[in-house]
């Protein structure tokens, strides 16, 4: 059995699992390849921990019962082989409000420009591309929202009648966040994902997830998979609720590292997030976004989520975006990629370890049921609220 999280072995981590001798989820972290139980009085819930003064320094003082391997935990938290009576991981947050930012990559930019102009339809998003990329060229990494350079290269495509509500959001002085699930409704570690039924183009989204306390403080950070139906927003960014905000189309994990003397802010602004998905048909993809290339901060994101306009006094978890979209046919040529049931997606970087989730379509996907209101009163059985 290997440690499938791929977790690094220095750093401080926590997350959430489930275990057949509590009604209520565990806090739980790692050491020494152990999973812990911290979950106490003082701290019920991630959020509690996230929303203490030290975060990590509480986690690395904390006692804890040990509930089994890391290796053994990971895997049985597989949704097509778990027992239930064994522990398996949970998402790593609890009772924060899970956001997401979009088009923080201009990379990604053009791809929704592309979405959008194609209506949806995979079959023109060569055509659309080429297109735009001889119009502007392809090295836009160093393009800053809201320059002087950026509002030129939007001026460019208006006049091609190429201008797209994205740009506003993309290169614009303003950034996109949205809500991608509800708290409690994500899903982690070795969980399937869904996708809406309806959709015929869609991808993963490989990220990194900002942990926020009430504060507005940045206590750390995980790895997320913001699903994305590629059609459904393509037809109109209207529908970015049906696209983004599905049952188990929000992912983190495998644990939210927590900021310490190993692990800072400039760590997440270097990390590399690799994606690979592996399908039953034999379909295998791979790629790297770096997250150097983002075109907005993590810190620049989080005041646009949160301030004085909006408070969260249990935290967020916020995607930070991906200007990984993959365009590797599946099949017949021009139609580029899109999911087939049964897919495994695997997210990983460096310092976070790896998300691993089976795609399959939402309906099938065990039915989000344990909800906020549920985890108080089995909290307040165990005397721990």
């Amino acid at each position: 059995m290997t440690n499938a999280t791929l977790l690094p072995d220095e750093g401080l981590f926590i997350g959430r699992a489930r275990t057949s001798g509590a009604s209520h989820p565990l806090v739980v972290t790692v050491r020494g390849g152990t999973v812990f139980d911290i979950t106490s009085s003082m701290a019920p819930t991630v959020r509690d921990v996230c929303e203490m003064p030290d975060p990590a320094g509480y986690v690395h003082a904390a006692a804890g019962e040990p509930i089994g391997s890391l290796d053994a935990i990971a895997a049985n938290s597989f949704q097509a082989a778990r027992d239930p009576q064994k522990p398996y991981l949970l998402s790593p947050v609890d009772l924060q409000a899970v956001k997401a930012s979009g088009v923080t990559f201009v990379v990604s930019l053009l791809e929704r420009v592309i979405e959008e102009q194609a209506r949806g339809s995979a079959e023109k998003a060569d055509a659309i591309r080429a297109d735009i990329a001889g119009l502007i060229g392809h090295d836009l990494s160093k393009l800053k929202p809201g320059s002087p350079e950026a509002m030129e290269i939007k001026t460019k495509l208006i006049q091609r009648c190429a201008w797209s509500q994205y740009l506003e959001v993309g290169i614009g002085p303003d950034a996109e966040i949205f809500t991608k699930c509800q708290p409690m409704a994500s899903v982690g570690f070795g969980a399937d994902v869904g996708l809406h039924p309806v959709s015929t183009w869609n991808n993963p989204e490989p990220e990194i997830a900002m942990i926020v306390a009430g504060s507005g403080k940045i206590v750390g950070a995980t790895l997320g998979n913001d699903v994305n139906l590629r059609d459904v927003e393509g037809r109109s960014a209207l529908l970015l609720g049906k696209a983004k905000d599905n049952n188990a189309s929000a992912a983190l994990g495998p644990f939210i590292r927590l900021f310490d003397d190993t692990f800072s802010i400039g760590d997440v602004k270097q990390a590399t997030v690799r994606l690979k998905v592996e399908g039953e048909d034999g379909f295998s993809l791979e790629g790297a976004s770096s997250m150097a290339e983002i075109s907005r901060s993590p810190e620049e994101l989080v005041a646009a989520a949160m301030g004085p306009h909006h408070q969260y006094p249990d935290g967020l978890a916020l995607y930070l975006g991906t200007m990984f979209v993959p365009s590797k046919d599946r099949g017949e040529k021009g139609k580029g990629f899109t999911h087939k049931v049964g897919d495994i997606v695997t997210i990983s970087s460096e310092k976070f370890g790896a998300l691993i989730n089976r795609v399959r379509l939402s309906p099938d996907c065990p039915h989000w049921t344990y909800g906020a209101s549920h985890l108080m009163r089995d909290l307040a059985r165990a005397d721990l609220i």
